[in-house]
């Protein structure tokens, strides 16, 4: 019983941590960062860009009408991270990977879904450019996701490697 509630405890706090590490950046931003400003943190490589994204990844869904945009950009997200988190808290049997892997997406989900219902859209304003690598306008929540994913299919490629 006491394994469990700690296991709950973890789970939140971890989901918590990428909540509230988003949120963080995201009203720093929304607060001393001008529309479209262009700031240097690391010369060129990496900038900081206050954009606003109505749409989802890349501004997908942006032009859809309001009932569908609400449908698919809030409604279905909601949906799937509440039972996300459902499963996260009753499904013991997950590595360790899997776990904290899906903590993060589920907490950078919950983080960018909060933009969405609170403000209509979602704070983006990290830019990323090496040579010809280059990446849309993101946050700390898409970072969250990538990070998670990252977190599964490297825990999964490693099991695969030892029962191989």
């Amino acid at each position: 019983m006491l394994k469990k509630f700690i296991r709950t405890v973890l789970i939140l706090m971890i989901v918590g941590v990428n909540i509230g590490c988003d949120q963080v950046s995201k009203n720093i931003v929304r607060k001393n960062v001008y529309f479209y400003d262009n700031i240097q943190l690391l010369g060129k490589h990496l900038t900081l860009t206050k954009v606003e994204n109505s749409g989802a990844f890349l501004s997908l869904g942006a032009t859809l009408p309001d009932f569908a945009k609400t449908l698919f950009l809030l409604t279905l997200p909601v949906i799937a991270l509440i039972l996300g988190l459902v499963f996260l808290l009753f499904k013991s049997d997950l590595s360790n990977q899997k776990l904290v892997g899906l903590c993060f997406i589920i907490g950078g989900g919950i983080g960018n879904l909060f933009d969405r219902w609170q403000y209509g859209s979602v704070t983006d304003f990290l830019h990323i450019q090496v040579g010809i690598f280059q990446t849309g306008i993101f946050n700390l929540a898409d970072v969250s996701i990538i990070v998670g994913a990252f977190i599964i299919l490297s825990g999964s490629l490693i099991q695969r490697k030892a029962l191989s």
